[in-house]
């Protein structure tokens, strides 16, 4: 289970979360929404542990563990995983090599054996058809080259790869057709476990369509300041956030 307990957090010196609660149980997919500027984005960061954001009050738990006391790479092997809006070419980095060796540096910590070369090309033939990433893709190096969509898919492969017990998504629709859209999301939706919780910021009900939540928050000024089921996220498609905003 996530939880956030009364988080504020700045970026640059200045305050972008202000007090924000917030508690995912494991099997449960939770949608983050809000106006520009409210800090969706600066939530998962601070959850994965990107450097530059600075939690000055508050908690972040999962599983128990205060994930503010860990380094990325040691939440990323505590099983926290975030897609990115805008994922990073590697140049240089093959793409076999960099998902290989990030299976192995996830079994390692966790104290199992390396996966051997015929079970991980095994594995990675039969992920990769179903999430559309060709074989070209995976002899390129990472990311380089690759159109958005082709990125947003090789983003999704590696989370589906690495089965994470938290997943954050952060407006993995942003620049996705609706054939890449419905790839991406089949491949977020396979992953839905009562032993898993997600957690998808978007601005848009189109990706809600398909990866269906069960609640919607509203995040604005660094708070949530409103909380509903799947049609929370209608609503606000329908009549925008003027009005929950002001009433809040």
């Amino acid at each position: 289970m996530l939880e956030i307990k009364k988080l504020h957090a700045t970026v640059g010196g200045k305050e972008i979360l202000k007090g924000m609660n917030l508690t995912i149980p494991k099997g449960e997919v939770h949608a983050i929404m809000g106006p520009n500027g409210a800090g969706k984005s600066t939530l998962s960061y601070l959850i994965a542990g990107k450097p530059g954001y600075d939690i000055t009050k508050g908690e972040i738990l999962w599983d128990g563990q205060d994930l503010t006391a860990m380094t990325p790479d040691q939440r990323a092997a505590a099983g926290v995983f975030l897609a990115f809006q805008y994922p990073m070419e590697v140049p240089g980095v093959a793409t076999m090599t960099f998902l290989r060796t990030a299976i192995n540096s996830q079994r390692k910590a966790r104290g199992e054996e390396p996966m051997k070369t015929p079970d991980f090309i095994k594995l990675i033939n039969a992920k990769a058809e179903i999430m559309g990433v060709s074989k070209d893709m995976l002899r390129r190096p990472l990311n380089v080259g690759f159109s958005g969509g082709e990125k947003k898919r090789m983003e999704i492969l590696q989370m589906v790869l690495l089965e994470p017990g938290l997943c954050l998504l952060d407006e993995t629709d942003s620049g996705l057709d609706i054939d890449a859209l419905k790839t991406v999301s089949d491949g977020v939706n396979s992953l839905r476990s009562p032993e898993r919780s997600m957690l998808v910021i978007t601005h848009y009900q189109r990706l809600l369509d398909y990866i269906v939540p069960d609640k919607v928050h509203v995040l604005s000024d660094g708070k949530i300041i409103k909380s509903g089921d799947k049609n929370l996220a209608l609503e606000l498609e329908k009549n925008g956030y003027a009005d929950i905003v002001n009433a809040a």
